[in-house]
């Protein structure tokens, strides 16, 4: 049997494939689990820097297997988390760089994953679509706080409510997306970005991830955050071999860095 999800790991980066091809990737119980499980080990792997997310087939996913969601309905409110909240939660908390890589269809929580990752890139035959309303639905896991700080109230509410298809183009104009490809070179951007995050600071960049993702406070407040872990940052072993490099004309390497 197939697998339904492909992971791989090349230089640093892994990649998780949706692979149901039969079923255009719609999303199972058994999906999630696979891909909470790739996405945790990721975190706890010192050695993987970046995830992308992506689908086979030139197609993301068209959402949630409807049969077996009905079969065995999830408990989102669960303490006990069922699978596709394990894999949500995993994605809001991850502190490395995620990439989604979207050829194709991206529907309903295929469209709400994205809003969970750092960068996302579309080939130009992509669309997305946020169909809940339209089953009898309220959207699902922060959507209706983040899709809107996205691409605007408006907007967010054409989406949510009106529930119809958006495309690539259309995307990456709202900012749904960070930008459009050629068809079929979705993977590839998120490929050359993930190196190119690799290739950075770990630390420096979760705590930027950190900031990014914290809710609106005080332009003050935020000055006194960043400036705390500014200073911080500045005694740090990344910091310090960040600037051996440049003064020695070299690329930095933070592969030995303890911060």
């Amino acid at each position: 049997m197939t697998d339904p999800v492909l992971v791989t790991d090349e230089a640093g980066v892994r990649t998780i494939a949706l692979n149901r091809p039969q079923k255009k990737n719609a999303l199972s119980h058994k999906m999630y689990a696979l891909m909470a499980d790739a996405l945790l080990a990721a975190e706890a792997d010192s050695a993987i820097k970046v995830v992308i997310f992506t689908g086979t087939d030139d197609c993301f996913t068209s959402g949630n297997d409807l049969g077996d969601f009905l079969g065995t309905p999830p408990d989102l409110t669960a303490s006990d988390r069922p699978p596709v909240s394990r894999f949500m939660f995993a994605l809001l908390e991850a502190k490395k760089p995620v990439i989604a890589a979207i050829e194709g269809p991206a529907v309903g929580i295929g469209v709400t994953m994205l809003l969970h990752c750092d960068f996302a890139y579309a080939g130009k035959e992509a669309y997305f679509l946020t169909p809940f309303v339209n089953l009898a639905l309220p959207p699902e896991y922060a959507s209706t706080l983040l899709l809107p700080f996205a691409v605007g109230p408006k907007k967010a509410s054409e989406m949510l409510m009106l529930g119809e298809k958006v495309s690539a183009k259309a995307a990456a104009k709202m900012g749904l997306i960070t930008a459009m490809t050629a068809t079929g070179g979705a993977l590839k951007q998120a490929q050359k970005t993930a190196r190119n995050l690799a290739a950075k600071a770990p630390e420096a960049l979760r705590l930027t991830k950190q900031l990014l993702s914290m809710g609106p406070e005080t332009p003050i407040a935020r000055m006194n955050r960043e400036g705390e872990m500014f200073a911080t940052r500045l005694q740090s072993a990344e910091f310090k071999e960040s600037v051996t490099a440049f003064f020695e004309k070299r690329d930095p390497d933070y592969s030995k860095c303890q911060d």
